[in-house]
């Protein structure tokens, strides 16, 4: 498929399932109206350059489409498999390395843009004739054709399909929850704003900021030090007699200090007025929703990322002012103890997948080897692999290397691996990048449990590639929660209206709260034996319906 330069019409074409032709090109004048007649008639895969800019004009359109193959994302994908990793990805680029010519670089990002925005023609951002003057349609049937070659010659092509498959369908995921919004009271984010930070002030930070930066400064006996500068508040622990290598939460949790209450309550609240605070609001919450652009794949280890709105940083504190619609619900469900597993699962180690067939995977672990010690499991499980292996976690991961030796040695592995620059790969075959300064940086969060991370380059690239094996899986078994769960809500009212990493939240009918909990709790099942077959491994979800999404577990 490729849209005209008015941005309305376009052209379609048959392809066969090895990307060949299977029919004559097809002008239509109005592109929307054809791919709901296409859609009414069978459902075919929609092959085109990117999700992200043809998608959204289609929704404007009330057109939705059950599949596609998104060949930006897919492309990015194999450049990684290859270890070409920022390589140019979009259409222009792709079509160029396969008739060896230049290759352009990508189109800058769009800048984010709050709802409301004046839109012009039905794909506005299309418009135009593509980088170079050449057939767009063309383009898209070499690079598919390419592209399907390029997945069968990889190590698992079965799997790397299904996660090609994944990430289009996450694309789609992305842009109906971006058009569909998240309820949003704005009256209730004004009160819950105005008990936390007090009223407004017209000029500097709310009153409660204020009195919290007098009080952190009385504490260091210091006057004008800025709360909101790490550097600054580094110094004066320094002057203090205490030295702290940066203002995290964690770090500062260890720190005797009178400044530390005040300082961590002014992180949180600063946090709270700059990103989700009134101007927020009035940017991004319009018609009583919030519409944030989410970029599927935005991270490297596969989990999403947005442009503008921070939906995947929703604070707590404001999450009471997400309520559901009058006679509507939520049904929030979170995915507990995912990552251990996903280990369990890709690692084949049949001892922690026994454990793993429990409700709590670490009750199970500790009740196995660890005396009970249900703590103790758990921070040699994570110790494991986020890679800490020092302190308390020495004799934790003494026994768990002797009882699930099969799952220790897959992620000592990949920390091998890593550490000697080679290329470690999730299940379906997303492949990590060749370098990271720490899990931070590159996306992977580790829990607080394990989060002071330290060390030379290649260690810290042995801590990353040792999860990312882990949390690139666990992103893939998501993306196809996701697909599954998009599936069995299909003709239902229902709408996913937000997910981030491990969590997804469905906005549904109060009458059809309890037939949502049965297809999320389906999906997930569905999700764990399309990855990794039949497997005693399982994937339990915390589900509740709630009327505000801060009331869910």
């Amino acid at each position: 498929m490729a849209v005209d330069a008015d941005g309305r019409g376009g052209r379609l074409q048959e392809l066969r399932a090895d990307g060949t032709v299977a029919g004559p090109v097809q002008h239509v004048a109005d592109l929307a109206r054809a791919i709901t007649d296409r859609e009414a008639a069978g459902g075919p895969r929609w092959v085109w350059a990117s999700t992200a800019e043809i998608y959204p004009g289609l929704l404007r359109a009330g057109v939705r489409v059950a599949r596609c193959h998104d060949l930006e994302l897919t492309e990015a994908l194999l450049l990684g498999h290859d270890g070409r990793w920022g390589a140019p990805r979009a259409l222009p680029a792709a079509r160029a390395r396969l008739h060896g010519l230049p290759v352009p670089a990508d189109p800058p990002p769009r800048p984010a843009e709050p709802p409301g925005h004046a839109q012009g023609s039905l794909f506005d951002t299309l418009s135009g004739p593509p980088a170079g003057g050449f057939d767009a349609l063309e383009a898209v049937r070499e690079v598919y054709a390419d592209q399907l070659v390029r997945i069968g010659k990889t190590e698992f092509p079965g799997r790397f399909r299904m996660l090609v498959a994944a990430e289009s369908a996450g694309a789609l995921v992305g842009a109906e929850m971006g058009h569909t919004g998240l309820p949003w009271r704005a009256d209730l984010h004004d009160q819950l704003l105005r008990e936390l930070l007090g009223p407004p002030q017209p000029v500097g930070p709310p009153r409660r900021l204020a009195e919290l930066s007098a009080e952190i400064n009385a504490a260091f006996g210091t006057w004008g030090l800025h709360p909101d500068s790490p550097a600054e508040v580094v110094r004066a622990f320094a002057r203090s007699g205490v030295d702290v290598p940066n203002t995290r939460a964690w770090v500062l949790k260890k720190v005797d200090h009178p400044a530390v209450r005040p300082l961590l309550e002014y992180k949180e609240l600063y946090r709270i007025w700059t990103a989700h605070g009134w101007s927020w609001c009035e940017a991004w919450v319009s018609d009583g929703r919030f519409r944030p652009e989410y970029v599927p794949g935005g991270v490297v280890s596969g989990r999403w990322a947005t442009r503008g709105g921070g939906a995947l940083q929703v604070p707590k504190a404001v999450r009471r002012a997400v309520v559901a619609d009058p006679g509507w619900t939520f049904v929030v469900a979170d995915a507990g103890q995912l990552e251990p597993r996903v280990l369990a699962a890709v690692s084949g180690d049949e001892r922690l997948a026994a454990a793993a067939a429990a409700g709590d995977l670490y009750a199970a672990l500790a009740a196995d080897s660890f005396d009970g010690d249900r703590a103790k499991a758990k921070l040699a499980l994570l110790g494991a692999m986020y890679g800490q292996t020092g302190g308390a976690a020495i004799p934790a991961l003494a026994v768990l290397r002797k009882s699930y030796p099969v799952a220790f040695e897959f992620v000592e592995h990949a920390a091998r691996v890593g550490e000697s620059g080679g290329l470690v790969r999730s299940w379906l075959g997303r492949t990590c990048p060749p370098s990271a300064a720490s899990l931070r940086e590159a996306g992977l969060d580790p829990p607080e449990e394990v989060a002071e991370l330290g060390g030379a380059s290649n260690r810290a690239r042995g801590r990353f590639t040792r999860n990312f094996v882990v949390q690139a899986t666990a992103a893939e078994w998501a993306l196809v929660l996701l697909a599954t769960l998009r599936t069995a809500l299909e003709g239902s009212p229902a709408e996913m209206v937000l997910f981030v990493h491990d969590e997804v939240v469905v906005h549904c009918p109060v009458e059809q709260a309890e037939q949502v909990v049965a297809a999320v709790h389906a999906s997930a099942a569905q999700a764990g034996r399309l990855l990794f077959g039949e497997t005693t491994v399982r994937f339990p979800l915390d589900v509740s319906a709630v009327g505000a999404y801060g009331e869910a577990k």
